[in-house]
């Protein structure tokens, strides 16, 4: 870009800024209109034959920076603006004072155990509130994490990595994988798959680079990373540094397992292992600023005196269908449902999902009071909510309203509806989007026995059983996998010809299977 280039006619960059990256670049610079520092980074995406972007990744990006810049937590950069340039997309975000960990392990021979787990802990403070939201980072690395002079730890490019769909490998089909190889978990590296468990194992293995100085699942090409995650048995901690305690290393060998099941149950549980190893912090100087009391540690010392046994408001656990308490005494007409579904198609037009989530809800309560829970307006609101709720991220919540569809539906149509068949599939695939593999895996089997049984159509009964294979795959369950799509691969080839993509695929995951065996 050409000296003092100006995006939107605000964001003024800095023409000696530019760092490269691994999906596209950064530049530093200042927004003209409120006068403060930024961080601009534009992203790299696969161009059509006409050379103009692909709009649905476009759409996409722009849907998932907007879920993404919700996530407030003071470990996660503000998002403040996206867009595009010419062809370009763009993500505005707060500028960050601070060193990588990738820079911190170029420039010191030890980090101090305490300070390892302290940046790890933080870390899994951020992944527990984005987690809850049903976002995964996918793309946890030394390189995304930063250390800033008052002690916290910024953790960088959720904004990026979560401009996927959740079953999406790409963010470009022509080169760039999601996610750093020498950092992806297993089933990562396999199939694309993520979840919380996913960024769990990526946390482990930057906190045994950060205590040993070396990424020990590190090859000399992607694959050879990949077969490392995948077949390498981890090396205990303690091997290469004897003061590393024998519990910091039992914790790190726990994140560090295969199966997704075999990790810890969450980045809360991660957490809580981490406090009791950076209780006492030493000082850690040229990198933390400890000379005075800063107004950050000031800040955070009156909230960490809250405990367990205070006084606690309660807080919805994220299983609850969103519902916006409304008067008893509201009275709805058919044309209020028209209207609501109006404005919130004008908001979907916009990818401003939440807000269309809300005027939804707002309505499907007292409709449902008024005309019943299978009218058929009702019924195309809460399919309408339910929708909406997926295209904005917010899986748990989305899955209860597909749950309670296919209750009603089922109990006014038959069971063998195929609006009912359809909200059962949605309902799983929001578990798995949310990282709940097992009931995901455990409520698809039973789909696949009852749309058997139904006699639904062949080619959805295939795609059906290919779902759950690639689920399998990626919860680890390899030797489950591998009969899955063995079974299904001879039934692939009949329907559609052992050229079909969805047949060459197959072929080559069981190819990867055998090669690993």
């Amino acid at each position: 870009m050409s000296r003092r280039t100006i995006i939107d006619g605000r964001y003024e960059l800095d023409p000696n800024s530019r760092r490269r990256g691994g999906m596209g670049e950064v530049w530093f610079g200042h927004d003209k209109r409120l006068d403060r520092k930024i961080a601009i980074k534009f992203i790299r995406i696969d161009k059509l034959p006409d050379g103009k972007p692909d709009p649905e990744l476009t759409q996409r990006f722009v849907r998932e920076s907007r879920i993404t810049a919700r996530l407030e937590h003071p470990g996660v950069p503000a998002v403040y603006d996206c867009g595009t340039q010419g062809h370009d997309l763009y993500l505005v975000m707060q500028l960050i004072d601070g060193c990588s960990v990738s820079d911190l392990l170029a420039e010191v021979d030890e980090v101090p155990v305490a300070w390892a787990a302290a940046i790890a802990a933080q870390a899994c403070s951020v992944l527990a509130a984005a987690h809850a939201r049903s976002l995964v980072h996918r793309d946890l690395k030394p390189g995304n994490l930063m250390l800033c002079r008052d002690g916290t730890v910024k953790v960088l490019d959720f904004g990026i990595a979560a401009a996927l769909s959740p079953t999406a490998t790409r963010l470009t089909r022509t080169g760039v994988v999601v996610g750093t190889p020498e950092y992806m978990a297993p089933e990562q590296a396999m199939t694309g798959a993520t979840s919380p468990q996913s960024d769990l194992y990526s946390l482990g293995v930057v906190l045994d680079e950060m205590l040993t100085r070396r990424n020990q699942f590190a090859g000399s090409t992607v694959a050879a990373s990949w077969r490392n995650h995948m077949e390498l048995v981890p090396r205990p901690l303690r091997m290469t540094r004897r003061d590393v305690p024998e519990g910091l290393e039992r914790l790190v060998l726990w994140l560090l397992a295969k199966p997704p099941d075999k990790r810890p149950p969450s980045a809360e549980v991660v957490y809580e292992r981490l406090l009791h190893f950076c209780r006492e912090l030493p000082p850690f100087a040229g990198f933390v600023d400890t000379s005075d009391s800063h107004p950050l540690r000031m800040y955070a010392a009156v909230v960490g005196r809250i405990t367990a046994n205070g006084v606690r408001v309660p807080v919805p656990d994220g299983n609850e269908p969103v519902r916006s308490p409304v008067p008893e005494a509201v009275a709805v007409r058919h044309s209020d449902i028209a209207l609501a579904r109006k404005d919130a198609d004008a908001l979907k037009a916009e990818s401003r999902f939440s807000q269309a989530a809300e005027v939804l809800a707002q309505l499907v309560e007292p409709a449902t009071r008024t005309f019943g829970p299978t009218n058929a307006d009702v019924v195309e609101l809460r399919i309408e909510l339910a929708d909406v709720l997926f295209l904005g991220g917010d899986y748990r919540r989305a899955a209860v309203e597909f749950a309670t569809l296919a209750a009603d539906l089922a109990e006014r149509d038959r069971p063998d509806n195929h609006l009912v068949l359809r909200f059962r599939l949605m309902e799983a695939n929001c578990h798995a989007a949310a990282g709940e593999t097992t009931l995901a895996l455990d409520q698809l089997g039973r789909l696949l026995e009852d749309e058997k049984r139904f006699g639904v159509d062949e080619d959805r009964l295939l795609e059906l059983r290919r779902q759950i294979g690639l689920l399998e795959l990626g919860a680890g369950h390899l030797v489950q996998a591998r009969k899955t799509l063995m079974d299904l691969l001879p039934d692939l080839e009949r329907r559609y010809g052992p050229r079909h993509p969805g047949v060459i695929k197959v072929r080559g995951i069981l190819d990867g299977l055998d090669g690993d065996r």
